[in-house]
């Protein structure tokens, strides 16, 4: 089972011209973004990951499809960031808890 709860944000490198309130800031709402299941904001019930895609899903298949999500997702909600990759790591092997991990670079002009 991927734990999308369990989300890790790595940011690659941050650019000079970005001040610390901005990146906690962008954090924040990658937080929100990333760890919030898709339908379950009221006020915008796209706002999220989609978990439901994904169940009964071989885990393969699974992460590809989260993977594909946390982009476009990025591109929808958060301009000012790009997904560089994304990486899954076993959380808990006992259970089969997958967690992912977000590494991604801010967007600069």
């Amino acid at each position: 089972m991927i734990d999308i709860s369990k989300t890790v944000l790595a940011l690659s490198v941050a650019p000079d011209n970005v001040t610390q309130e901005e990146l906690r800031d962008i954090d924040e709402c990658l937080r929100v973004l990333y760890t919030t299941p898709m339908g379950s904001q009221e006020g915008d019930r796209r706002l999220g990951i989609n978990v439901e895609a994904v169940l009964d899903k071989p885990t393969e298949v699974a992460k590809a499809l989260l993977t594909a999500e946390y982009v476009a997702k990025t591109a929808e909600y958060e301009p000012r960031v790009k997904v560089l990759r994304v990486e899954f790591t076993e959380e808990d092997t006992l259970h089969g808890t997958i967690a992912p991990k977000v590494v991604y670079t801010i967007v600069t002009d």
